[in-house]
């Protein structure tokens, strides 16, 4: 992983017409605890203010056309994302945690402050996805729905092999030593699948140390994905760099990108 500017791009082997990036919270024009590169309108920051960092976004990244920003939920919900994007539901968002495409200029996005932003793309460069992934979302399936929605949305005579065929990026979340849950947390993923108890760890006081970079991974796994990379971020310790709703309650988003040229 290697920092340009006020932005991060994803270290994986991903085709030459795919673009990405996670902003950090540096370069924009926010104040307070919004400060500085925050776009996220829902957060209580000044709307003018938010508006100025979204240009700021698309001029640092050269972007071909406005992200497509979501309404998340932390539900599993994915939405296909095009050029004529219907909008609905609250500010005029699609509610949904995950958008995917094969259009080409077409700006897929997520905004995170300590749930896992992960990024997908087919081998060939055909698809790309952004997907929001906190514990809920993840416990709920909203990678494996990404996937299969990718797939289907492919015409008979594009469908690929399998799921081997896509590689995904890990971006800035909660560190595992920083994110405890109590025992109802770990129980669900649990009685989902006993292969994500090694993604927890006891403490004293009853409470567990959930590692959202491991379940996600163990997600992938059991979805037959193995191409994984990033991770080993920690947006709570890391303050400089990166907004925490668990660390400041009151803050910012950071934004993460993908689109194909």
């Amino acid at each position: 992983m290697r920092g340009i500017n006020h932005w991060l791009t994803p270290d994986w082997p991903a085709p030459a017409n795919i673009h990405a990036a996670t902003l950090l919270r540096t370069g924009g024009v926010s104040c307070g605890p919004y400060a500085s590169l925050n776009p996220a309108m829902h957060v209580g920051d000044d709307a003018e203010l938010v508006k100025q960092n979204r240009q700021v976004i698309k001029e640092l990244l050269n972007l071909p056309g406005d992200p497509v920003w979501l309404d998340q939920i932390h539900s599993n919900r994915a939405v296909q994302a095009d050029l004529s994007f219907a909008k609905e539901g609250r500010g005029g968002l699609q509610q949904a945690d995950a958008s995917y495409t094969a259009e080409s200029a077409v700006v897929c996005a997520v905004m995170t402050a300590d749930c896992l932003p992960l990024l997908v793309c087919a081998a060939d460069g055909s698809q790309v996805a952004a997907i929001h992934a906190g514990w809920r979302g993840l416990l709920a399936g909203v990678i494996g729905n990404t996937i299969t929605s990718m797939q289907s949305s492919l015409p008979p005579l594009c469908k690929r092999g399998g799921r081997e065929d896509f590689l995904v990026w890990l971006g800035p979340a909660i560190g595992p030593d920083c994110f405890e849950v109590g025992a109802e947390v770990r129980n669900a993923f649990l009685e989902k699948s006993a292969a994500f108890i090694k993604a927890f760890k006891e403490q004293n006081n009853g409470q567990w140390l959930a590692d959202i970079y491991q379940l996600a991974r163990i997600d992938l796994a059991m979805l037959g994905i193995d191409k994984v990379y990033g991770g080993g971020f920690c947006t709570v310790t890391e303050h400089e760099r990166f907004y925490s709703y668990r660390r400041d309650k009151q803050t910012g988003r950071m934004a993460t990108l993908i689109w194909r040229a």
